[in-house]
């Protein structure tokens, strides 16, 4: 499948979705707090995207049993919500997503639970920079390896690594459409960014090394060596000039 360009309707019908998705971020973000369970952020989620007409994008999708993903501390991505209670001082990274009218939203915040260690605040810094970085050269015409190369250098800059084994994605219709968007490359590699085109742009980084492991549940990914890992993601539309934020408040 080739790279699809969407139309004005087509992003139109995404910012919906995406500033649902923001929207149900920011709620999730001023509610958790030590002592609550990760099925009580699923559940706010989920009544949420409801009262805005939207549909889980998560829920279901290759058998995924929740409408948000709950990662904690060495979780990078994945992380299913239940029984885990939520501690003063961990990182949690929620990651929501959206159908409307048929259009998908994705994004990912990762905060703190009280106060955290300066080391995790350091971390939730780069990694929101990285996301900004790799944003900010999506531009028509440019390449998609300008993305991942602006991701790699913030983060290796600020000494953390970049998770090679999960990348950013195409979305519209599909919540992935082509193209993987690595969270490292080089510049002037990859495919041509046209105007229209919309992606998903999520680095995860880590204290620790690259590598990742898969739990047993089968969803949750975690850093091999148990290191923190933080997840940020927006997705994004390429115009003429400055990229879009689709999912921005």
């Amino acid at each position: 499948m080739g790279i699809i360009v969407k139309s004005r309707f087509e992003i139109d019908t995404m910012r919906r979705a995406g500033r649902i998705v923001a929207e149900v971020l920011q709620i999730l973000a001023e509610q958790i707090r030590p002592g609550m369970c990760t099925a009580e952020l699923d559940s706010i989620c989920a009544q949420e995207l409801a009262r805005h007409g939207a549909k889980a994008s998560f829920k279901g999708y290759r058998g995924y049993p929740a409408s948000l993903c709950v990662s904690i501390d060495d979780e990078i991505v994945h992380g299913i919500p239940g029984k885990r209670v939520i501690r003063e001082g961990e990182i949690v990274s929620l990651d929501v997503g959206a159908i409307v009218g048929g259009f998908q939203g994705d994004a990912a915040i990762t905060v703190g639970v009280g106060e955290i260690s300066p080391e995790a605040q350091r971390l939730l810094e780069a990694a929101r920079d990285a996301l900004m970085a790799g944003i900010s050269r999506a531009r028509h015409g440019g390449h998609l390896g300008d993305i991942s190369a602006a991701i790699q250098s913030l983060a290796e800059s600020r000494h953390y690594s970049v998770v090679r084994e999960y990348t950013g994605h195409g979305i519209g219709r599909e919540m992935h459409e082509d193209p993987q968007i690595p969270n490292y490359g080089h510049e002037g590699q990859g495919p041509v960014l046209r105007k229209g085109m919309t992606l998903a742009i999520e680095p995860m980084l880590n204290i620790g090394g690259w590598r990742t492991e898969v739990n047993a549940d089968g969803w949750t990914v975690v850093t091999a060596d148990g290191s923190l890992s933080a997840h940020f993601e927006h997705t994004i539309a390429i115009t003429e000039d400055e990229p879009e934020i689709l999912t921005a408040v």
